[in-house]
C-alpha cells in the first residue's frame, strides 16, 4: 500500500499558482464589471472588488497613480480593466492584477446617489444655515446603530473614557438589507422624542452596498425633520452617504463621532482647576484691596468728624466772601482816577486830531481851488475852443474855422481871417 504524502497549504496554493501562470488565456484578460468594496491603500495601491448581477472577482491596481488614470475610481463605478489573473499565495485566492483601467460608465447605485444628492441639495436639506450646533456637555447621547458590531463598541467605550458623567442611550436597527432604512427612520423618530441632547447615526465600514440605508430618500428627510441634532458617523473616512450631508455634523469613523459628542474628562478638569486658580487670585486680590480701602476710610480724620469738615468750609466761604468783598472795593476805589485821567486825556486828543483834519481840508480846498479853471480865467487868462474841444496849438486851426474864447464872464465866437 502507498504511503500518503500530505502537503501544506503553501503547497497546494504554489501548486495552483504555477498552473495559472502558464495559462496564456489567464496572463492576459479584458473584464468589465462594477467597482465595490474600493480602498486606498497607503502605498499607493488599489484593491477592489468587480461584480455583475451574479458574481465578483477580486482586484489589485499597484502604483495606481503611475498608471495613468484620467479618473478617480469609486465604489458604484462601471469599469474596463485589462490584467492578468494570479493566486494570492498568502490568502488562497485568486485576484486580477489589473495594469490598465477606465471607466465603462456610471453603476446604478452611483446613478442613484449623485441623482438624490443633487434633489436634496435643490431642496435646500445640506444648508449649513439650517444645521444644529452640538450641546457643549451632553447629560445623554443616543445612539442609533447595530446592537452588535465594533461600531456601537467603540462608540461607548470612546464616550466612558472621554466622560463617563454622559448617558448613552441606544436606539438599536438594523443598518443594511431588507428593512433596514424603515427600522433607522422608526429610531430617529424614537430618538427625537426622547430626552437625549445629542444623537450619533452610524455603522462600520462596507461596500455601497452595505451602506446604502443611509443613502435612502426616507432616512435623509427623517434626519432633517429631527429636531434633536445630529451627528453621522457611517462607514470610513473616505465613504460618504446622503446621511452625512443632512446631518448637523459629519464624522469620519463611528469613533471620530464619539469624540465629537462629549468632551474630554481631563480636558474639563484641567480647565475647572485652572478656572478656580484665575477665580481665588482675582477674589483673593480684590479681598486685599478692599481690606486696604476699609483701612484708609476707618483712619480718615473727615469719616470719623463729619461735622468737623462742614464746619472749617463755612469758615473758608465767610473769608473768602469778605476777602472779595474788600478786594473789589480798593480795584474800584484805585482804578476811579485813573479812569477819569483817561478820558480827559481822550476828549483832548479827539479834539487835536478835529483841529488837524480841518487844517488838511482847508489846504486841500485852496489847492483844489488853484487848480480850478474858473479861477484862472479870473485872472485874464482864456481858453480857445474849436469844435467843443481846447485847441493845444494853433496847428490845430486854419483859415475860415470858427472858435470860441471863454474868458471869466463869458464868451467870444470868432471867425479865422
Amino acid at each position: 500500500m502507498n504511503e500518503e504524502i500530505f502537503l501544506s497549504v503553501s503547497d497546494v496554493n504554489n501548486y495552483i499558482k504555477a498552473i495559472m501562470d502558464k495559462d496564456e488565456f489567464l496572463s492576459y484578460v479584458c473584464i468589465k464589471g462594477e467597482i465595490s468594496n474600493l480602498k486606498f491603500h497607503t502605498r499607493g495601491h488599489l484593491y477592489f472588488s468587480l461584480k455583475d448581477e451574479n458574481s465578483k472577482i477580486n482586484a489589485v491596481m499597484f502604483n495606481y497613480k503611475e498608471a495613468g488614470l484620467s479618473f478617480i475610481p469609486k465604489d458604484g463605478m462601471n469599469v474596463e480593466v485589462r490584467g492578468r489573473i494570479n493566486v494570492f499565495v498568502a490568502g488562497g485566492s485568486y485576484q486580477v492584477t489589473v495594469n490598465f483601467m477606465k471607466e465603462d460608465g456610471v453603476g446604478n447605485l452611483y446613478i442613484l446617489f449623485e441623482e438624490l444628492k443633487k434633489k436634496l441639495n435643490e431642496e435646500g436639506l445640506f444648508n449649513e444655515n439650517n444645521k444644529k450646533s452640538l450641546p457643549r456637555i451632553p447629560k445623554k447621547v443616543g445612539v442609533i446603530t447595530a446592537s452588535t458590531g465594533a461600531a456601537v463598541k467603540d462608540i461607548i467605550s470612546t464616550i466612558n473614557r472621554r466622560f463617563p458623567l454622559t448617558e448613552i442611550i441606544l436606539f438599536p436597527t438594523l443598518v443594511q438589507g431588507s428593512g433596514a432604512k424603515e427600522n433607522i427612520v422608526k429610531m430617529i423618530e424614537k430618538a427625537g422624542n426622547s430626552d437625549v441632547d445629542v444623537i450619533i447615526l452610524g455603522r462600520g465600514g462596507g461596500s455601497i452596498e452595505d451602506l446604502w440605508a443611509f443613502n435612502e430618500e426616507i432616512v435623509a428627510r427623517a434626519i432633517y425633520s429631527c429636531k434633536i441634532p445630529i451627528v453621522s458617523a457611517v462607514g470610513h473616512e473616505i465613504d460618504f452617504t446622503i446621511s452625512d450631508f443632512v446631518s448637523d455634523l459629519r464624522a469620519p469613523t463611528p469613533t471620530g463621532a464619539a469624540e465629537l459628542v462629549v468632551p474630554n474628562k481631563l480636558e474639563i478638569v484641567r480647565y475647572l482647576s485652572d478656572y478656580k486658580s484665575r477665580i481665588i487670585s482675582v477674589i483673593t486680590k480684590k479681598l486685599s484691596n478692599y481690606e486696604q480701602t476699609i483701612k484708609k476710610y476707618k483712619n480718615n480724620y473727615i469719616l470719623n468728624n463729619p461735622t468737623s469738615m462742614y464746619s472749617k468750609e463755612e469758615q473758608k466761604i465767610d473769608a473768602l466772601l469778605d476777602k472779595l468783598n474788600i478786594s473789589m472795593k480798593t480795584r474800584i476805589e484805585k482804578e476811579q482816577p485813573k479812569i477819569k485821567n483817561l478820558q480827559e486825556k481822550l476828549i483832548t486828543t479827539i479834539k487835536h486830531k478835529i483841529e488837524k483834519e480841518e487844517n488838511k481840508i482847508n489846504n486841500i480846498k485852496i489847492k483844489l481851488d488853484l487848480l480850478n479853471p474858473d479861477n484862472v480865467l479870473k485872472k485874464g487868462y482864456s481858453i480857445t475852443l474849436i469844435n467843443g474841444k481846447i485847441a493845444k496849438s494853433i496847428k490845430e486851426l486854419n483859415k475860415g474855422d470858427t472858435i470860441t474864447t471863454k474868458l471869466s464872464d463869458g464868451q467870444v465866437i470868432s471867425e479865422i481871417k
